[in-house]
C-alpha cells in the first residue's frame, strides 16, 4: 500500500510541495522512534514536544518526506508537504492512505462518561460467544481477537487509530467495539471511521478544563450521533441510547437512523425491571418494548449476573440493546453477560483471607463516586472507608463536588494524591476538603498525601463487615507526579498493606 506525495497533497486545498511530489509514502507516523523505510514523518507540535527538531533521526530511521503546518517551514533533509492544518488535514490524509478500514467490519462506538469500558467487554464477550473475531479499543487495552497491545489515550489519535484499524482489517476481525471519548470526537480523531452502532451511557460533569462548558462536553458527546446516522457502505445503522439520562433526549435529536432506547425508570424500549442488588451479583429483567425497531422479534431476557450495581445494570441494557441491533440472537446474549464476571479496576473486588472487602474502581467522576458509593451502601454490613483523590492539571471544579459526596455517602474519608502532574497535592487536597467539611458532620476524615500509606491507613483501621473503597485509578499501573510517572498500582498496594497488617498482628 503505497501513494505518492503528490496524491496526499491534492486532497488538501492550500497544501504545497516543496521537493520530489513523486516520492512514494509507504505509512505514516508522527514518533521518530517508530518511523519505518518509506513514511512520512508528521511534524506534531504539542506543548512539551516540537516534531520538527527530529527529522534527522526521523530521516535516519527511513523516512522520505515530512508532512507540517509551518508554512515558512524549509529543510534540505526531505520533501516537504506543508499543509494549512494539521489537525483537519490528518483528518482527511489518513483515512484515505489507510483505505478506510472500517469499511470492511463492522464498528460499535461507545461514548459517555461512565461505563465505556465495561460496556465495551460486555460487547465483546457477547461477539465472541457468538463465535466472530473482535478488535477492542479501550482505555484499559486494545485486543485484536485474544492479542493484547497496551494504550495510551481512550481514543488514539488519527494516525494511530487508523493505522490500528488497518491492522484489524488485515487480520480480518468481523467487529470493532471502541470507546470514544469526547476529546476524539472534538478534534475528530475518529474522522474516516464509519460507525455501525453507537451507544450514549450518560453524561455527568467531567472534562471541563477541556471542554469549558457542559453545553460543549454533552454537543461533543452527541457528534457520534452525526456520524452513526450518515449513510455508509453497510446497511443497519443503530444508535442505542439511554433514556434515563437527561442528555439522552439530547442524542435522540441528533440520531437520524434507527433508535432503541433503554432504562430503568423512563418509557423505553429495553427497561430492567425487577432489579436485585446483591453483593455477589444482580438479577433483572430486561423488559423489549415490541415496537422497539430491530428487536421486534426478541422475548424478555431474565439475567442472573456476576456484576453487581446499578450502574451495571445500565451497562448491561446498553450493550444488550446494541446486541439485538446487530442481530445477535438473545440466547447467546444471555449466556455471554451471565458468564461475564468483571473488568480490571471496575468494581474489583481485592481476594485475601480478610474479615472485610477491598475493592478497587476508577471512579473518578463525581457520577462515578456516587453509583460506586451508593452500590456499596446496599451492600456492606458495617462501615464504608473511601480512599480517594483527584487528578492534577484537570478540572478543579469537581473536586469539592466529590469531597462532598464522598464524606455523605462513606462512614470514613481518606483523601490522598491521584496522579497529581504538575499540581501541587496538597493544594489538590485542601479543594477536595472543602466539600468533605461541608457534609462530614461527626464522621472521620483523614488527608495523607502519600497515596501508598492512605491504603495502607485505610486497611489498618478495617473492622470486620466494612468494604474500603479505593477510587480514581482502577486498572492503572502508574502515578503521574510533577517530574516522573512511577509504578503505583492499587491492587498491589493494597495486597502489601494486607500482609504488612498480618506481619503486625
Amino acid at each position: 500500500m503505497t501513494k505518492t506525495l503528490e496524491e496526499l497533497a491534492l486532497l488538501i486545498d492550500g497544501s504545497k510541495i516543496v521537493g520530489n511530489k513523486n516520492v512514494e509514502i509507504t505509512g505514516i507516523e508522527h514518533d521518530s522512534r517508530k518511523i519505518k523505510f518509506g513514511n512520512i514523518f508528521v511534524c506534531m507540535e504539542g506543548v512539551h514536544v516540537d516534531g520538527h527538531k527530529f527529522i534527522k533521526q526521523a530521516k535516519a530511521k527511513g523516512a522520505v518526506a515530512i508532512l507540517t503546518a509551518r508554512q515558512d517551514f524549509h529543510t534540505d533533509e526531505l520533501p516537504i508537504l506543508i499543509i494549512p492544518d494539521m489537525l483537519k488535514s490528518l483528518a482527511v490524509i489518513v483515512p484515505y492512505f489507510y483505505d478506510y478500514p472500517s469499511k470492511n467490519f463492522r464498528v460499535i462506538g461507545v461514548t459517555g462518561t461512565n461505563g465505556k469500558t465495561t460496556t465495551t467487554y460486555m460487547i465483546r464477550a457477547i461477539l465472541m460467544a457468538a463465535g466472530f473475531k473482535v478488535g477492542l479499543i479501550g482505555t484499559i487495552q486494545m485486543m485484536i481477537g485474544d492479542e493484547i497491545f497496551p494504550v495510551k489515550n481512550t481514543t488514539p489519535n488519527v494516525i494511530d487509530l487508523q493505522h490500528t484499524l488497518y491492522e484489524m482489517s488485515e487480520k480480518k476481525v468481523d467487529f470493532v467495539v471502541m470507546e470514544v471519548s469526547s476529546h476524539a470526537l472534538a478534534e475528530n480523531r475518529i474522522s474516516g471511521i464509519e460507525f455501525d452502532t453507537a451507544i450514549f451511557t450518560n453524561l455527568t460533569q467531567d472534562h471541563l478544563d477541556y471542554h469549558k462548558t457542559m453545553d460543549n462536553y454533552r454537543e461533543a458527546k452527541a457528534k457520534l450521533f452525526d456520524l452513526v446516522s450518515r449513510a455508509g457502505t453497510k446497511p443497519n445503522k443503530n444508535a442505542v441510547i439511554n433514556l434515563d439520562d437527561a442528555a439522552g433526549a439530547v442524542m435522540l435529536e441528533h440520531t437520524l437512523c434507527n433508535k432503541i432506547t433503554y432504562g430503568i425508570e423512563s418509557n423505553c424500549d429495553l427497561r430492567a425491571v425487577g432489579v436485585d442488588v446483591k453483593a455477589e451479583g444482580t438479577s433483572f429483567k430486561i423488559g423489549i418494548r415490541q415496537q422497539g425497531a430491530g428487536i421486534s422479534n426478541s422475548a424478555d431476557l431474565s439475567l442472573n449476573l456476576h456484576v453487581t450495581g446499578i450502574f451495571n445494570v445500565y451497562n448491561v441494557l446498553a450493550a444488550a440493546g446494541a446486541m439485538l441491533a446487530e442481530k445477535i440472537p438473545p440466547n447467546v446474549i444471555k449466556s455471554a453477560l451471565e458468564n461475564f464476571k468483571s473488568v480490571h479496576g471496575r468494581f474489583e473486588k481485592i481476594f485475601a483471607d480478610i474479615p472485610f472487602t477491598i475493592i478497587v474502581d476508577y471512579a473518578h467522576t463525581p457520577d462515578g463516586m456516587k453509583n460506586v458509593l451508593e452500590t456499596a451502601r446496599q451492600i456492606v454490613k458495617n462501615r464504608i472507608i473511601t480512599v480517594f483523590g483527584c487528578g492534577g492539571d484537570r478540572d478543579n471544579t469537581k473536586r469539592p463536588i466529590m469531597g462532598s459526596i464522598a464524606a455523605e455517602l462513606s462512614d470514613i474519608v481518606i483523601v490522598t494524591s491521584d496522579n497529581p502532574r504538575s499540581e501541587n497535592p496538597a493544594d489538590i487536597i485542601s479543594q477536595i476538603e472543602v466539600g468533605i467539611k461541608e457534609k462530614i458532620g461527626d464522621k472521620t476524615f483523614e488527608s495523607i498525601v502519600d497515596r501508598r500509606k492512605a491504603i495502607y491507613r485505610a486497611i489498618e483501621i478495617a473492622q470486620a463487615g466494612d468494604i474500603i473503597l479505593i477510587l480514581g485509578k482502577g486498572h492503572e499501573n502508574y502515578q503521574i507526579l510533577k517530574d516522573e510517572t512511577i509504578h503505583f498500582d492499587d491492587r498491589e498496594v493494597a495486597l502489601e498493606g494486607i500482609k504488612n497488617l498480618e506481619l503486625r498482628i
